[in-house]
């Protein structure tokens, strides 16, 4: 049997969900209003991004720790090839006869191009740092409870897990990206209402974990413990 025939599969979809969440994160939601918290607006990416940490949830529990690390610092260079790639897309000089839909007046279609798809170094490095964080502190742990729960309860590690990164996540993006450009009431309800709407997520993703980590486990014939596992982020050794 071919050894982790699964893993390029799952990093894979990993990385796509992290790419893609941020490509739509230029676009806000109104998802309704929630007691005590008003209207519930948030990026386009949490249909997806939260996907991601459920992947995340899975290379840690299948995998092991030492593979998670590698495949979340794979999902930052992919990332980062994707904005550079994207940001050079637009220093080239328009065409012409470049049109995109009502798009028609000289220079519209590639002021639309800088709209959309155009990242200032500040949410850049929002994301990228928050990016971190929270992946690796997802992935700690679940693997630190794994060992703590000797297996039992997938719920309660992947929901903490989660929890923590997220909370992580969502506090470092926020206040990176819009403090001194937001009151901080406003950014408070920004992180609480992200945080609590991807918590949300994975609570609700929960059965579908289980089938994911199940199948995994039961495919590639292994089910790691870290417990001699190096937890440095910076490294590659296990």
């Amino acid at each position: 049997m071919m050894k982790d025939r699964f893993l390029p599969l799952v990093t894979a979809i990993f990385v796509t969900c992290l790419i893609i969440s941020n490509i739509i994160a230029v676009k806000l939601a109104a998802l309704g209003t929630l007691p005590m918290v008003g209207l519930l607006v948030l990026p386009a990416a949490v249909i997806i991004f939260a996907i991601s940490y459920i992947f995340g949830d899975v290379l840690t529990e299948v995998y092991g720790y030492a593979r998670a690390r590698q495949v979340i610092w794979i999902g930052f260079g992919c990332n980062l090839l994707a904005v550079l790639a994207i940001w050079v897309g637009g220093l080239l000089p328009a065409a012409p006869v470049w049109h995109v839909g009502r798009y028609d007046t000289p220079g519209a279609a590639q002021q639309a191009y800088e709209a959309i798809l155009g990242f200032t170094p500040r949410l850049l490095t929002a994301s990228f740092i928050a990016y971190l964080f929270g992946e690796f502190l997802n992935s700690f742990v679940l693997a630190k409870l794994k060992i703590a729960t000797a297996g039992k309860w997938l719920w309660l590690r992947t929901i903490s897990s989660t929890v923590v990164g997220q909370l992580a996540d969502s506090s470092l993006f926020i206040t990176i990206a819009f403090a001194g450009a937001l009151p901080l009431s406003s950014l408070g309800q920004l992180i609480v209402t992200q945080w609590l709407f991807k918590s949300a997520y994975e609570i609700l993703a929960t059965p579908c974990t289980y089938i994911v980590v199940t199948f995994l486990k039961r495919a590639e014939e292994k089910d790691p413990y870290d417990r001699e596992t190096n937890f440095n982020p910076l490294t590659m050794r296990s």
